[in-house]
Order: C-alpha cells, then structure tokens, then sequence
C-alpha cells in the first residue's frame, strides 16, 4: 500500500465524492487532514513541554504552584499566564480530596456509572480522552477511544483543535469498525457535554458516563494510556509536523495494540484479550 504522505495527496476536495468519502476510501482518518500544528511563541513552547511533563508526576498542582516550579527554573511567569497556558493544554487538576462544592448542573449532566461495577468483558465500557502533544515547532491534540476491558485503542486521531465535531468522527469509526459499547467514560469538558456528542451515544444506545470533577481515579485508565504514549513514543521523538506525528503514532499504536504485553493482561496483548472475546 502507498505511504500515507502519498495518500493524503490523492485527497481532491474538487470531487463530488467528499472529503470523509475519500479518506475512508483511502483508509486515512479524517481528522488526520488537518496536520498543521498550532503555532505558538518557542518561550510559550517550552513552558508547554513544561507543563505537559509535570502533569504526569503532579496533576494535583494548581496554577499557583505550577507558577513557582516554573520560576524556579528560570521562567518568569505570573499565575495569569499560566492559567492561560493550562487552559490551551487542557490541563485539568486532580484534587486529593473530594470537593464539597456543588458542581454546576449546566456543565455536569451526567452520572459517573463505573463506580463498583466488574468490567469483565469487551465492548462493556470505552473510555475516551484528548491529550496535549507537544512538537518541535508547536502542538497538536491527540483523540483516543479504548476498551477497558482488553486495554485496545479502538481508534485515534490527532487534530490542531479540540472540537466535538473531530471527537464524534473518531467515536463514530470506532463503533463502525469494533460494534459499541454499553457505557461510554469521559471526562466533564465541553467536547463531551455537546449536543453533537450527547446525541450521537444516545442515538446508539450508548449509557453516558461521566468522571466526577476533580476525581483522581476515574479516568485512571485513560490517563495510564497517556503516560504510556508519551513517555514510549512522544518524548523520545521530535516530531517536527503533523504529518511525521501521525506516522509515528499510527506505528506506535499498532505496537501497542499487538505486540506490547500488559501486566494487568497477564502479559497478553490488547488485541488477543479483544480478538479472544470480541
């Protein structure tokens, strides 16, 4: 089969046939047209990488903390660029303890579903996320489905923006190519309390689920994929753009998916516990 630089050339947006036709004609993901990373000052860059790297060790930090770890490596930064920098990242603070706040019913509609049920089979429960990529010149986001239960990446794709519109692309190849879940499992952020998003489970059959504000374990899976991603593949290499991003994770992936044992799979690979089952 061609390269997939040579693929994404076979696009022709002057065809009747649309652009979403032609990449699954041509087995490239959707969203992965849209290869230009994010522009952004080489200061705020590394203040990035920064932050990106920290989150893994302390997703607990505030910005005020985050403020001193950063000038006591030579940044000077105050708490409102900070907050600014978190927010393009989507840094998203794990709290140590329960908030007693009262979450706000606008931007909380749904339940978290997972607490104490026995996830014991395959296409029981997806989880999904977005995660910051960080690039030799700028970032791009990167979108994954998972089954809980074999660990698989279901699909993925990466993205110069966070939209709910990329997120229910990649959801929707997913369910075409694997069937669908009984639950779906994200976080609270806006891609995932959008009508597009919600309609497009409830239009399935699919149960919402959504983590508590602030919870530490409930997306704990996603999170030890991100990990995993990045320190495996992201931070070993220097993906200069977006189309060398999308070929080292596509590879990644595929490693991940049928070559790299897990612990927790007693040393099987996702897609021998997803295959076995499925």
């Amino acid at each position: 089969m061609s390269s997939i630089k040579d693929r994404i050339g076979m696009i022709d947006k002057s065809l009747s046939l649309n652009t979403s036709k032609q990449c699954d004609l041509l087995s490239i993901h959707r969203g992965g047209l849209y290869y230009k990373p994010v522009s952004i000052s080489e200061e705020n860059l590394s203040i990035l990488d920064f932050l990106d790297k920290q989150y893994l060790d302390t997703p607990f930090y505030g910005s005020r903390k985050l403020v001193v770890e950063l000038q006591k490596v030579g940044y000077k930064v105050n708490r409102k660029r900070v907050k600014r920098l978190m927010l393009i990242m989507d840094w998203r603070t794990i709290y140590r303890e329960p908030k007693t706040t009262i979450i706000d019913k606008t931007t909380y509609k749904y339940p978290y579903l997972l607490k104490g049920i026995n996830i014991d089979r395959v296409n029981q429960v997806w989880a999904i996320d977005i995660t910051y990529i960080p690039m030799k010149k700028g970032f791009m986001y990167l979108f994954a489905v998972i089954d809980l239960h074999s660990r698989y990446v279901l699909n993925w794709s990466v993205s110069n923006s966070m939209t709910a519109e990329w997120c229910v692309e990649t959801i929707e190849e997913a369910i075409k190519n694997h069937g669908k879940p009984e639950i779906m499992n994200s976080d609270q952020g806006s891609q995932f309390t959008s009508e597009i998003y919600t309609k497009t489970l409830i239009n399935n059959n699919i149960k919402i689920s959504m983590d508590g504000k602030g919870r530490a374990i409930d997306n704990i899976f996603i999170e030890r994929l991100w990990r995993t991603v990045k320190y495996e593949n992201i931070y070993l290499n220097i993906y200069e753009d977006g189309l060398s991003l999308y070929e080292g994770l596509n590879k990644y992936f595929i490693f991940y998916n049928t070559k790299r044992p897990h612990q927790s799979l007693k040393y099987e690979t996702p897609i021998e516990v997803f295959r076995n089952v499925a």
